[in-house]
């Protein structure tokens, strides 16, 4: 099975909820949409940080996956998000995740997540564990 069939069969219910739709998967990048929902906004109707949030994490935790050896696991032990524009409702923004180091304990990513004009919506790296 390709990366790309691996991940849609065994989506993590929190992708599931949040509409998370992959394009694209290798062990070296992973692409993804989402669909900026009423119900993953703020006030104004922007998306909620924490959505943002969620969207990356789950695109480096797949990552992280996609790059293990076979019975180890992975959980995040660290993410850092920069907020850099907001997405209004109804708008889709693409996350694009790439390896910064993929060590034997730890795995650092980074995911872009730009707005269908391809403005940068936020900077997220995070840390995943190797267990």
């Amino acid at each position: 099975m390709d990366a790309l069939a691996l991940l849609r069969e065994k989506m993590m219910p929190l992708a599931r909820l949040l509409g998370i739709e992959f394009v694209s998967a290798t062990p070296d990048k992973i692409v993804a949409r989402l669909l900026v929902r009423d119900d993953l906004c703020t006030i104004p109707a922007v998306l909620h940080g924490g959505a943002v949030m969620a969207f990356a994490d789950s695109l480096g935790g797949c990552a992280t996956v996609l790059n293990l050896k076979e019975g180890a696991w992975t959980t995040t032990i660290e993410s850092k998000t920069n907020f850099l524009a907001p997405a209004p409702v109804g708008t889709v923004v693409t996350g694009e995740c790439t390896p910064v180091h993929r060590g034997r304990r730890t795995m650092v990513w980074q995911t872009r997540i730009t707005s269908a004009e391809g403005k940068l919506v936020a900077l997220v790296t995070q840390t995943q564990m190797v267990i």
